[in-house]
């Protein structure tokens, strides 16, 4: 009889210990390094300049003269101002903390870059894994295996005509260790901001680059020596432009496959369909899901663009802001994050022009000089608004509760017709989604401190944020936001609850008489 379990082996036990509340357990906390043992190391060159292009401009650049030489030097920079250890800190009770150049959800970094490339100056051809704690390459494969990357592509030009590709990986435990099966969206968050980086440091350096979103995974994934399941290939960023990579298909023998420390390893069943069912198989593949569109282009920004700061001493400076201070911004401010940051970027899978991106941005304007407070939708013809009215406490409410969404001078949301994407790229359109919202909130965070303010990115309310910009968001979906503002001194987190959360706690718990005595967007 069922009734007749007992000890470990029951369902009462199993469910007592499915329910149980606790914090994270730190103990099962993946390291933020990949590592192999044994392998040579090529050490990246020790002095690293700084990229000096303002950041404004390497963010929004387009149409720079391709000029720039790709070598270890270069490569370097890239590498470095992209997914490298920018400095270090040591805390009274957590001791030495480590920053990145690209912010990363709850500082989890769950992105590994790898070097795809002929032979460069200072660099032999080969497969690289890029170590940031180490600041070196460890060399995987010896010999160009370009062609090989360019055939899983479907030889697609870029790739096929880059000196080297950077291929980026996602090690989804490092996530899903904190955020579980919600997990699966930061990693693709996190890959934005790093392929933000790595066309804006790109760009300073005036070397093309763009992302290939178009591949046979598996193909890839072998090529890289990673198992597709814990650890799997993303996306590619060809950089520069050269002959086409050599005839041949190098022999692929198997490499060891490296040490994530993921012993605590857990799955979670939703994230591994969904990565499984958004997979090419093969070139013939790859080319039904591209289709026939071409690379697409860009054009020059119209707009003039105010000054800032260098963009390598904005990337080494750069930290997700904790507090506000509500003080106003410049509506010049606003106006040049938002036409830098969403400027279009050169793809394999948007239309020749380049302008038929994923996101759509929405924002709550809560204090820009001559700007008035409310809700935007901001298009090709600028900021429109839907709107008007004081919304802090909204904004606080729909930022997942918290006072960074209050406070903020803006905060822009990128949402998505998803239903269409979905329909257009198949499951693998989620993940652009997810990595175009990415690439626009890492510009806006570059783009924000290159002037002298602060950004952060924030989880959120789901539906409650497509009711709240409705009927003009209707059948959207909210895949990321960033708040805008002066960072406020101290910047620490301060404890918040907005009206409307305690409004809701209330009618949770009974109160109303049975009626709805509030706006039927409360209740997402």
């Amino acid at each position: 009889m069922p009734n007749d379990q007992i000890g470990e082996a029951g369902d009462a036990w199993e469910f007592h210990q499915a329910t149980k509340l606790g914090y994270i357990n730190l103990k099962t906390k993946p390291g933020l390094y990949k590592s192999y043992s044994g392998l040579p190391q090529v050490p990246l060159p020790a002095e690293i300049a700084p990229p000096e292009m303002p950041a404004l401009e390497a963010v929004a650049a387009a149409g720079i003269l391709p000029d720039g030489e790709l070598d270890i030097h270069s490569l370097g920079q890239l590498l470095h101002y992209s997914a490298g250890l920018v400095r270090r800190s040591n805390l009274p009770l957590a001791g030495e903390v480590h920053y990145r150049a690209a912010a990363s959800a709850g500082a989890l970094y769950p992105i590994e870059l790898y070097v795809v490339c002929g032979h460069l100056p200072g660099l032999p051809a080969g497969v690289y894994h890029f170590a940031p704690d180490q600041a070196s390459l460890v060399r995987l494969r010896t010999g160009d295996y370009r062609r090989n990357l360019a055939e899983a592509a479907a030889n697609e030009e870029t790739v096929a005509r880059a000196p080297a590709t950077i291929v980026c990986t996602a090690v989804f435990w490092r996530s899903a260790w904190k955020y579980r099966t919600r997990g699966y969206r930061y990693c693709f968050w996190d890959n934005g901001t790093i392929i933000a980086n790595v066309m804006a440091v790109s760009h300073s350096l005036g070397l093309p680059s763009g992302l290939v979103a178009g591949f046979a995974d598996r193909q890839v994934d072998g090529l890289l020596g990673v198992d597709s399941e814990r650890e799997a290939s993303t996306c590619l960023i060809p950089l520069g432009r050269g002959p086409e990579a050599p005839a041949g298909f190098p022999e692929l023998t198997a490499l060891a496959p490296g040490d994530l420390d993921d012993e605590h390893l857990a799955t979670y069943p939703e994230s591994h369909r969904l990565q499984q069912a958004s997979r090419l198989a093969d070139s013939p593949g790859v080319l039904a899901w591209r289709g026939s569109l071409g690379p697409s282009a860009t054009s020059p920004l119209d707009a003039g663009l105010p000054e800032s700061e260098p963009l390598g001493s904005v990337i080494a400076q750069r930290g997700s802001t904790r507090r506000f201070s509500r003080e106003p911004i410049a509506p010049e401010q606003l106006s040049a994050i938002l036409a830098a940051s969403t400027r279009p970027y050169s793809t394999d899978y948007r239309s020749p022009t380049g302008r038929s991106g994923l996101i759509d941005t929405y924002l709550i304007v809560n204090a820009v000089q001559d700007l008035e407070p409310g809700a935007y939708f901001y298009g090709e013809s600028g900021l429109e608004l839907l709107k008007s009215g004081g919304f802090r406490e909204e904004a606080g409410h729909l930022c997942f509760e918290q006072a960074l969404g209050a406070d903020a001078s803006a905060v822009a949301f990128f949402m998505t017709d998803l239903e269409a994407v979905l329909g257009r790229l198949g499951n693998r359109g989620y993940r652009l989604a997810q990595l175009e919202s990415g690439v626009i909130g890492g510009r806006m965070y570059l783009a924000s401190h290159g002037m002298g303010l602060g950004a952060t990115g924030m989880t959120f309310f789901d539906d409650a944020v497509t009711a709240f910009f409705s009927p003009h968001a209707a059948g959207k979906s909210l895949m990321f936001l960033v708040g805008l503002g002066n960072t406020a001194s101290p910047n620490r987190v301060t404890p918040f609850r907005s009206r409307i959360g305690m409004l809701k706690d209330s009618l949770a718990r009974g109160a109303g008489g049975g009626r709805r005595p509030v706006p039927d967007w409360l209740y997402d």
